[in-house]
């Protein structure tokens, strides 16, 4: 098998906010989260709001530094590079927002957004640049003289791909997508899904697909990690997890999901209690508070991901 384009090493990323008047506590967001992603290849992570994703998504995309953990991108270490590596590495590694108004600048017409990444990495003439511009554009389903149009002007879904085309007009080796079909209407979702897969097929760009939405998951991973309180519980081929779920917090997501036929729906799982505060996270494993499976020790012991089935997955009790 061929090196993978991305690989995180125990990343972790801890933040120090302000507790009361004059005193200071950690937030643990992220802790020794380790993957790969191969080329042409998806991985989607999943959980619930306030599990880490964003904060994962911020690692893979170099907005911030990690605390700990090595990231590595088509085999160089970025946690070690000095800025010149860093900012070539950047043009490998582009991002799709979930609100694509929230993304895009209101006061610059499409055809403007588009160019600006060329503008900044590339000698380029402007003939150039306007020529990129009108071919990306048209692989995402627009016109050319939507360029010179404002975001405004457009629907979500139209938005939404004129993100996905402003990710790739540097033709990155990697696009991490942060919930981008949660602000769209449920009959724009599919058709921009398709549009993912398509380039995919087209470029062999790789994707990090986050999302809350399994439905949507199953559509596009080839890969699944599921987070809880900043920490991967479970990780493996789409197939293998949708099929048989191991992990507790696993299951109870799978349950949640809604089937079409009668025979693909699953008992319902309902967990008692919140997401603990990743300020003051519990001993032993951080879901024995919510798990119906749990005994004293998961209290106690930090369960490590080890191999089971198929897929990696911690917990004492699988």
């Amino acid at each position: 098998m061929t090196a993978p384009l991305l690989q995180a090493e125990a990343l972790t990323r801890h933040y120090r906010v302000r507790q009361g008047w004059f005193g200071k506590a950690t937030v643990r967001a992220l802790q020794d989260v380790s993957f790969e992603v191969h080329a042409g290849r998806t991985l989607a992570v999943v959980g619930e709001s306030g599990c880490g994703k964003s904060t994962l998504a911020r690692q893979l995309t170099l907005i911030e530094p990690p605390t700990a953990g090595r990231l590595c991108i088509d085999g160089q270490d970025v946690t070690q590079a000095d800025a010149a590596t860093r900012q070539r590495l950047r043009q490998q590694v582009q991002m799709v927002f979930q609100n694509p108004y929230a993304s895009l600048n209101p006061r610059h017409s499409i055809g403007r957004t588009l160019a600006e990444p060329l503008v900044i990495n590339t000698t380029w003439s402007a003939a150039e640049r306007r020529e990129r511009v009108a071919a990306a554009l048209s692989r995402v389903g627009l016109r050319p003289e939507h360029a010179g149009r404002y975001p405004h002007m457009f629907s979500g879904g139209q938005r939404q791909r004129v993100a996905i085309a402003r990710a790739m007009m540097l033709r990155p080796r990697l696009v991490v997508a942060d919930e981008p079909v949660s602000a769209l209407d449920v009959s724009i979702q599919a058709q921009v899904l398709n549009l993912f897969m398509d380039l995919q097929e087209q470029t062999g760009v790789a994707y990090v697909f986050i999302s809350h939405n399994l439905s949507v998951v199953q559509h596009v991973a080839d890969e699944v990690a599921v987070m809880y309180l900043g920490r991967v519980v479970e990780r493996g081929p789409k197939a293998t997890l949708f099929a048989q779920p191991l992990h507790p917090y696993t299951q109870a997501l799978m349950s949640a999901t809604p089937a079409l036929h009668a025979a693909d729906r699953r008992e319902r799982i309902v967990l008692k209690g919140e997401l603990p505060s990743p300020l003051k996270p519990p001993s032993g494993c951080a879901f024995h508070q919510r798990c119906p499976r749990a005994t004293a020790r998961c209290a106690e012991a930090l369960p490590a991901l080890r191999e089971v089935g198929g897929r990696t997955v911690a917990c004492h009790e699988v």
